[in-house]
C-alpha cells in the first residue's frame, strides 16, 4: 500500500431511527390501501357496464341475489320464532350446555338461581331448565315442579344414585321403569340427564294421575312404605313455591304449607263396635264326680306265692 493511499473506513450498517421506519411503514400501507381500492373500483366499473350491456347476465345476478335474500329470511325468522318458546326441545337435548342468555327471562332467572345454590355451572344446568319448561308444557305438569323434584332427589347430580337402586337426575326406580327406557336406548340412558328427566316426569304425571293430586302423586312417587312421606312433599312442595317466585319474578316466600301426614283410614262402625265387644264365654260344663278316696274299696290282693 503506497503512502498516497489512505486505509479504508471501517463499514458501519445504517440504522434507521424508529420514526423512519413508522413512516416508511405508514406510506407504503397508503400506496397498498390506494391501489386495492383503485382496482376495486375499475372491477365494480367493469361488472356495472357489462351487466348494463347484458341483460341475461343482470337478470341472473338478479335472481340469485333475490333467493340469497329469502333464504336469509327464513333463516332468520326460524331463529328468531325458536328463541321466543326456547330453543326447541330438540336443539336442547342435543345440546350439552347453553348460555343463559339465550334462554327466556323467567328460564334464565331460573337456570341462575339454581345454579348459585346448589353450585352447579349454570351452561349444562340451563339445558335441564330449557327441557324442564319444553317437557312441562307438552305433559301439562309445572315445569317448576319438575326442578324441585330433581333438586330434592338429586341436587342436580345426573349419576346420583340410592341404595335401593333409584338413578339419576330423578332418581328413577331403573329396574322398575325399563321398558320406559327402551326408547333412549335402554338402561344405561338413567344417567342421561334429558333422558332421565323425561322418564322422571312420566313417572309423575302417573302418579299424580292415580292419586288425583299433586300432594298424593308425590307420596306415590317417593314410594312411602315405612313412613308416610309427608317430609318429602314438604321439602318438595317448598322448593317448587321458591323456583316458582324466582321465574315469576316476586319475593321469595318466607312460609311454606305444611302438608299433614296421610290419614290412617278408618274401619266401618258397626265393624269397630263390633271388633271392641268381648267375646262371649262359653256355659261352664259341670266338671266329672270324682270317686271319694274314703269309699274306695281296694281288691283283694292275691296271696304270693312262695
Amino acid at each position: 500500500m503506497t503512502a498516497n493511499q489512505k486505509a479504508p473506513a471501517p463499514l458501519r450498517r445504517a440504522i434507521a431511527p424508529p420514526k423512519t421506519v413508522l413512516t416508511d411503514a405508514y406510506r407504503g400501507f397508503m400506496d397498498l390501501s390506494h391501489s386495492g381500492m383503485a382496482l376495486l373500483g375499475t372491477a365494480l366499473v367493469v361488472a356495472v357496464v357489462t351487466l348494463t350491456a347484458r341483460a341475461d347476465l343482470r337478470a341472473d345476478v338478479e335472481q340469485q341475489l333475490l333467493g340469497w335474500l329469502l333464504q336469509r329470511q327464513e333463516q332468520t325468522n326460524e331463529v328468531v320464532a325458536g328463541s321466543d318458546h326456547l330453543i326447541t326441545t330438540a336443539n336442547a337435548a342435543d345440546a350439552d350446555t347453553l348460555a343463559p342468555a339465550a334462554l327466556p327471562k323467567a328460564q334464565a332467572n331460573v337456570a341462575q338461581w339454581l345454579s348459585r345454590k346448589y353450585r352447579v355451572a349454570q351452561e349444562p344446568l340451563s339445558v335441564l331448565v330449557a327441557e324442564a319448561f319444553a317437557v312441562g308444557e307438552k305433559v301439562r305438569l309445572d315445569p317448576t315442579l319438575i326442578l324441585a323434584v330433581m333438586a330434592i332427589e338429586s341436587r342436580f347430580n345426573p349419576y346420583a344414585q340410592s341404595p335401593v337402586g333409584a338413578q339419576g337426575l330423578m332418581q328413577v326406580l331403573t329396574r322398575v321403569h325399563t321398558d320406559k327406557y327402551e326408547h333412549f336406548g335402554g338402561q344405561m340412558a338413567a344417567f342421561d340427564p334429558v333422558a332421565n328427566l323425561r322418564v322422571g316426569v312420566k313417572v309423575l304425571k302417573d302418579c299424580i294421575r292415580q292419586g288425583g293430586s299433586v300432594e298424593a302423586g308425590l307420596r306415590c312417587y317417593v314410594g312411602a312404605v315405612s313412613t308416610d312421606g309427608s317430609d318429602y312433599i314438604n321439602k318438595v312442595m317448598a322448593e317448587h313455591l321458591r323456583i316458582q317466585s324466582v321465574a315469576l319474578g316476586k319475593p321469595m316466600p318466607t312460609s311454606f304449607p305444611v302438608y299433614p301426614p296421610a290419614p290412617t283410614p278408618v274401619l266401618d262402625p258397626a265393624a269397630t263396635e263390633a271388633q271392641a265387644q268381648p267375646l262371649p264365654v262359653p256355659a261352664a260344663v259341670p266338671a266329672p264326680a270324682t270317686p271319694d278316696a274314703a269309699n274306695l274299696t281296694l281288691t283283694d290282693t292275691p296271696p304270693r306265692q312262695s
